[in-house]
């Protein structure tokens, strides 16, 4: 595994992050890996969405998605 260094992190950032840190029964270090893993295993929406386009394979053009909207509109 690699090392991360973080420079420069506030005081009162750390502060909370050891605190933290200290309620859950692990160290800094251990939190602040299990943080960076988790938001690292999300994915972003950019990410979801090209993963959603990739699997749903059709292609739709804006006007494709107003129409839908228009027609679900008007069947209420």
């Amino acid at each position: 595994m690699t090392a991360l260094t973080i420079r420069d992190v506030p005081d009162d950032t750390l502060a909370i992050l050891k605190a933290r840190a200290a309620r859950t029964g692990k160290s800094l270090q251990a939190y602040a890996l299990d943080l960076l893993v988790g938001e690292a295993e999300r994915p972003t929406l950019a990410e979801a969405a090209a993963r959603a386009e990739a699997q749903a394979g059709a292609v739709l053009s804006p006007s494709d998605v107003f129409g839908a909207i228009d027609d679900a509109r008007s069947g209420r």
